[in-house]
């Protein structure tokens, strides 16, 4: 039905997405999330003077979704019925060459020891380490069983693989415990046509185990989010609006990416980040403007750094509402818990900043986003509200 209600003006809508925003209250730091402690007082400005609050489930009630889901769910793709694997975001986010039939995965560094992933995170190792480490894999393993191997560095600890091959497959599991002091594990096939594909990564996996042996800190790669090409509509098209990702990085450039938003250079600064928007702000009418510091530091169980990355993005604030557009979203992808060290199930804190008059008149965090006027919605279900408050959507029926 909605497609038959869109209306091509130019108002804008801009999503400021602060990645892994939500959290639950801490009883170490008075009983407070990070956004409740948080001083914000140009974002509860917004809130207190022009904003709705609510709350939004990526997925589904409690079911904890992981970044790729969250996001699609943003931008209003239901993430059952368009499951597009990790690995294919963070290529594409990469600038790798992905074509038909190949195997894409997201990898970390590790550190094992005694058989067990103590670090998944290999102590978050600076880039230039894992460029490093990246290279000398690159020189040696450029082939298994046939397959060649495509290797290209992330940020920090990250890096991103393409098997590229005849007859592979995506049905594999995670070579990933997904949790520190856990047994490291090798993929596995999920169908009998996946056996090759488990071969080759599990084979890639063993000649970089070797490799990484005297590696002090990084000596051992863990793969997951096994995907290939998906087919899906984009997102221009989708919404009749052309629409620009503003992301440093690499998954969530490769999510705007696969959705057909345009991309520019990587911004090395927020103030980098807000220069792209405005010099851009005429030529698109969605904006996709993403935070990961707040995600990071929820993962690591740093309240005090989560607030500080919350009272950092504020300061931009100011300079992006000033763009005046028709709705400004502010609200995460997930909820990332510092009591919990990683993603979660609860509700995302949701605020809606409107030219309709209407406001909630209260602060911008979790305990007020409850009470908020739009309720507690599926994240999926957000781009119909951002859009009825942006003015692209007509009336229905006579």
């Amino acid at each position: 039905m909605m497609d038959e209600l869109l209306l091509s003006n130019d108002n804008k809508v801009i999503f400021l997405v602060l990645d892994g925003l939500g959290d639950i209250p801490n009883p170490a730091f008075g009983l407070k999330t990070p956004l409740e402690a948080a001083r914000k007082p140009n974002i509860d400005g917004l809130a207190t003077k022009s904003g709705i609050l609510g709350r939004i489930i990526p997925v589904d009630i409690g079911i904890t979704p992981g970044s790729g889901p969250g996001h699609l769910s943003l931008f209003g793709y239901d993430p059952v019925d368009h499951e597009i694997g990790r690995g294919v975001l963070e290529v594409l986010g990469l600038n790798m060459d992905l074509r038909d039939g190949d195997l894409a995965a997201r990898a970390n560094f590790c550190t094992i020891k005694g058989g067990l992933v103590t670090d998944r995170r290999a102590g978050r190792i600076p880039t230039e380490e894992t460029e490093r480490l990246c290279a000398m894999i690159s020189a040696s393993v450029k082939e298994v069983e046939g397959i060649e191997v495509i290797i290209r560095p992330g940020k920090s600890h990250r890096f991103a693989v393409i098997f590229r091959g005849a007859g592979l497959s995506d049905k594999l599991t995670d070579a990933d415990p997904h949790k520190d002091n856990k047994p490291f594990v090798y993929t596995g096939a999920k169908t009998a046509d996946a056996e090759l594909a488990a071969r080759v990564i599990n084979g890639f996996i063993d000649r970089v185990t070797d490799l990484l042996k005297t590696e002090p800190v990084a000596n051992g790669a863990l793969l997951r989010g096994f995907s290939q090409k998906p087919d899906i509509k984009p997102f221009t098209a989708k919404y009749r609006m052309k629409a620009l990702a503003i992301a440093t990085y690499p998954m969530y450039r490769g999510i705007a990416k696969v959705l057909g938003m345009d991309v520019k250079d990587e911004p090395g600064s927020y103030d980098e980040a807000v220069a792209i928007l405005k010099k851009n702000y005429n030529d698109y009418q969605f904006f996709f403007f993403h935070v990961k510091e707040t995600d990071l530091a929820g993962e690591d169980g740093n309240f005090e750094e989560k607030v500080k990355a919350i009272e950092i993005v504020d300061k931009i604030v100011p300079e992006i509402a000033a763009l005046n557009p028709h709705a400004l979203v502010v609200t995460g992808d997930h909820s990332t818990p510092c009591p919990l060290k990683g993603h979660s199930w609860h509700p995302v804190p949701l605020l809606i900043a409107t030219k309709t008059g209407e406001t909630d008149g209260r602060a911008f965090h979790e305990k007020n986003c409850i009470a908020g006027s739009v309720g507690t919605i599926y994240s999926k279900e957000l781009m119909a509200l951002a859009l009825a408050h942006g003015g692209r959507l007509d009336k229905y029926g006579a």
